[in-house]
């Protein structure tokens, strides 16, 4: 195994340690005989779309059918196969709930007690600013105390495999919450030469953009100050990193997400309500492996149920470049401001990932507001009731392609919130993303604690 393979494989384990009953040690050694990353199935078989529902007036709906729903893949419409409703939340005192007319076979039934509430703030440290990271720290650490309950357990964990250890304590998360650190672990260099980010790379590589191409070898040429170069080298030069850029931008966001993926799975066993809060900037995941990736963690979290809410750590943010992050631009990029162009639709795009996990879990997702701390609160509360629909794909071929779902119920002025899509990817892609390689890392994410 080579050190990059072992760097992810250490990330991976330092997000179990809160629910494991074994030592360190033992975590280390299976860790250490792991050849790669484990190898994935994907297939479509079945889609489990989970449906928040409520009324005019916000409250939970808990009293809809299955023959009331309709679930449409590419606007065809499909058969729903499985249906369940999930109580995942304690009612507070004075919550209006419809009441079921005529309750289902799978349906959880009431009870008055409310279920002990496990709760997993996962710190995106891999992404987040000096900044973002130091509000979202004092955030926390003010709001943990009026966010959990006496009963809850809790934990405080980061993408890079800091670990609090499911706790009632205060004290060890806010500590916990004190001590985290960035990481740079597969961080763009924002002065490279030429400077090509995850978004433009995309563009360049996946996209065939000729615009993103041209400007991105008008930037070598200004920041390498070459004088006369060919444009054949120039070209191949910027191809080379752009491809560079787009690997270490892929294997970002499969250490990412394969993280939420595993912690969701982990949350499955646990009993009551369970919560997963990502707190990020956000990271891009809009190239083919990475909106697989994104599908498997909405397939998990549905399967273990759990809700997975998402705050937006920048706040109230401008989509403007600011003059640090312009590296070596040339006078084309002044003139046209592409650069600017890019770096807005990729900060836009960066929260898609939150949107979605949100949106496709039934969570909540805070966003464009630097009202953090009531979002914070609010970001625990699950919802009450979720629908589960299950439904087989007919006539769908593995092919690579982003298939968006629609949700419909026959009954008037109700708020549904649902999963938008799924991705089936192509065998030999689902492979390649699962089982290829890891580069070289410039940083090793710091040993998990116990």
């Amino acid at each position: 195994m080579n050190a990059s393979t072992r760097c992810l494989a250490a990330i991976a384990a330092g997000c179990f340690g809160f629910f494991l009953c074994t030592n360190l040690e033992a975590q280390q050694n299976e860790a250490q005989t792991q050849e790669g990353p484990a190898r994935i199935q994907v297939t479509v078989n079945a889609v489990v779309v989970p449906v928040v529902v409520r009324d005019r007036q916000g409250r939970a709906v808990g009293d809809l059918k299955k023959e009331e729903f309709q679930v449409f893949d590419r606007d065809k419409r499909q058969n729903i196969s499985g249906f369940t409703i999930e109580k995942r939340a304690g009612l507070e005192a004075g919550t209006s709930v419809s009441q079921p007319r005529d309750v289902s076979p799978t349906f959880a039934p009431l009870t008055k007690s409310v279920p002990k509430r496990f709760i997993v703030f996962l710190f995106d440290d891999l992404h987040l600013s000096v900044g973002e990271l130091l509000r979202a720290q004092s955030v926390a650490t003010k709001m943990l105390g009026e966010s959990l309950a006496d009963s809850d357990f809790a934990a405080v964990v980061s993408l890079s495999g800091s670990n609090s250890g499911l706790t009632h304590d205060l004290a060890t998360l806010q500590e916990a919450v004190k001590k985290l650190k960035l990481q740079q672990l597969y961080r763009h260099d924002e002065h490279a030469c030429p400077n090509i980010d995850s978004y433009q790379a995309d563009l360049i590589i996946n996209k065939h953009d000729q615009a993103a191409l041209e400007i991105a070898e008008a930037d070598y040429v200004t920041c390498a100050a070459l004088v006369g170069a060919s444009p054949r080298m120039v070209e191949s030069m910027v191809r080379s990193v752009a491809e560079q850029s787009l690997t270490n931008g892929e294997h970002d966001v499969w250490v990412s997400l394969r993280t939420v993926g595993e912690l969701v799975k982990k949350m499955g066993t646990l009993p009551g309500q369970r919560t997963l809060i990502l707190i990020s900037p956000g990271f891009f995941t809009m190239t083919p492996d990475a909106l697989a990736e994104k599908s498997l963690v909405l397939d998990a979290a549905a399967r273990a149920n759990v809700t997975i809410s998402a705050m937006d750590a920048r706040g109230l943010y401008t989509t403007g470049i600011d003059a640090s992050e312009r590296g070596g631009s040339s006078s084309q990029d002044l003139i046209t401001g592409q650069h600017a162009h890019y770096h807005a639709d990729a900060m836009n795009s960066n929260e898609d990932v939150m949107a979605e996990l949100a949106d496709g879990t039934g969570g909540t997702f805070i966003h464009n507001s630097n009202d953090l701390e009531g979002g914070f609160k609010s970001l625990t509360q699950a919802p009450e009731y979720v629908y589960l629909l299950e439904f087989a794909p007919e006539k769908v071929k593995p092919d690579g392609a982003y298939h968006p779902l629609k949700v419909k119920v026959d009954r008037r002025d109700l708020k549904l919130q649902a999963r938008r899509g799924y991705f089936a990817p192509k065998p030999d892609k689902a492979s390649a993303a699962i089982t290829q390689a890891v580069p070289q890392a410039s940083a090793t994410p710091p040993t998990p604690p116990i």
